[in-house]
């Protein structure tokens, strides 16, 4: 196949496509296309901090639209998911199960993964007590444990329990059966999977290599397309990849070289989105979804790849130092129509049915169209009336005109819905 040349815009789009961002869900959200898009994502990234909804909730409404939150929760208890290190703590379709397995004890690099190791070579006897416990008792969840010194916060200082349920997490030897209230809890791997499990035991190991080429061809799939230096962060496999490591791939058909619009280095589509590759071309991939993304997105949280993407250089805030902050704790990035066109700092008051934007912020330089507003005051509400916080509250915006605007719309739109 010949591979077009792409403009920027028609790569976004290429890339929004293959997300799920490409336009607003046409359908009623059901548990098959919310499986379905963990699926087309690879990886749904896990974070705890609900000033809004966790975040792999709320990547998964900007994809779906309005949906139960306890999908979530039931697909992992079903065993359709499963959690894993991976690009972090994530959630993974099961059909990747035996791979991440395999990665995870052969290959990945992570912290999780090396404080677990350290931890199992010190505490083995006590790991080994805590797994009986479980398999007399059944599953845990961390609050099951007290602790007495009054401590709490990152790794190292856990309770013990807690580290060695992550440790044993992290090693395989224990895998999160369900959640409740989002807090994992945790039973035997062969409890909670016992055919992959009775697979993996009685079958030849996986390759570590056959495993991160297939992670490689994922993540490109995943992307749309992708830069070399990309690939190797969606799944955090070591190292960072070059154009010649991608040769044999080229070579093979599985993956198409692409030049696209004021890069340097060429793209990567796998041939699974050849249709859409030529849709790109075509100018057929139209762009029409507003939506406010998560931190965590994939589409944003490799730094570099949303920059070169959309001239966004969008960095996570909440782990910086309050005096340090430029936007805010938790701001969203707002997609609109193909482009990343500003950031809101947001927090969800359920109790008094408030969503309140501390401040909404254009690109720098930028001035939106009107139908720029309408469609981001929509993709608020719709937001806002998810979270069972349908009074939109706006504080302040820069420029400071687009406050008034937005809520004009967002009136507008309350008005026309009641």
């Amino acid at each position: 196949m010949t591979s077009p040349n792409l403009s920027l815009q028609q790569a976004r789009n290429l890339h929004l496509a293959a997300q799920g961002l490409l336009t607003a869900p046409s359908k009623k959200a059901t548990r098959a296309a919310l499986r379905d898009c963990i699926s087309r994502m690879a990886l749904l990234q896990i974070d705890t901090i609900h000033v809004v909804s966790r975040s792999p909730y709320l990547v998964l409404f900007s994809r779906l639209g309005s949906y139960p939150r306890v999908w979530l929760e039931e697909a992992l208890a079903k065993g359709e998911i499963f959690e894993t290190w991976a690009h972090e703590a994530c959630f993974a379709p099961v059909d990747d199960l035996l791979r991440h397995r395999a990665y995870n004890m052969a290959a990945r690099r992570h912290w999780g993964l090396y404080h677990a190791e350290r931890t199992s070579a010190s505490h083995r006897a006590q790991l080994d007590g805590l797994l009986q416990h479980i398999a007399s008792k059944g599953p845990v969840k961390s609050s099951d444990f007290a602790r007495s010194d009054g401590e709490g916060g990152g790794w190292w200082a856990w309770k013990d329990e807690k580290r060695w349920l992550e440790t044993l997490f992290a090693t395989g030897e224990l895998m999160v059966a369900r959640r409740e209230n989002f807090h994992r809890v945790y039973d035997l791997a062969g409890r909670v999977a016992p055919n992959a499990l009775e697979q993996e035991s009685a079958g030849v190991p996986l390759d570590p290599a056959a495993v991160r080429q297939h992670f490689i061809e994922k993540s490109v799939a995943a992307l749309g397309i992708a830069q070399a230096r990309w690939v190797n962060d969606y799944f955090r496999l070591k190292t960072r990849l070059k154009d010649r490591d991608l040769d044999a791939l080229v070579e093979q058909g599985t993956l198409l070289r692409v030049a696209v619009e004021d890069w340097s280095s060429p793209g990567y589509v796998h041939r699974s989105q050849a249709a859409a590759l030529k849709k790109a071309a075509a100018e057929k991939l139209v762009p029409e979804h507003a939506a406010l993304l998560s931190p965590f997105d994939p589409v944003v949280w490799d730094r570099e790849r949303a920059s070169t993407f959309f001239d966004f250089d969008y960095r996570i805030e909440c782990y910086t130092p309050e005096p340090k902050r430029v936007y805010g704790y938790f701001v969203l990035p707002i997609l609109c129509r193909g482009a990343l066109i500003g950031r809101l700092d947001a927090k969800a008051h359920r109790a008094q049915g408030v969503f309140e934007v501390k401040a909404v912020y254009a690109q720098p330089g930028m001035r939106w169209s009107e139908s720029q507003v309408q469609a981001v005051a929509l993709a608020i509400q719709q937001c806002a009336t998810w979270h069972d916080t349908p009074l939109v509250r706006i504080s302040a915006s820069q420029p400071r005109g687009l406050r008034a605007a937005l809520v004009r719309a967002i009136n507008n739109y309350s008005e026309g819905s009641a």
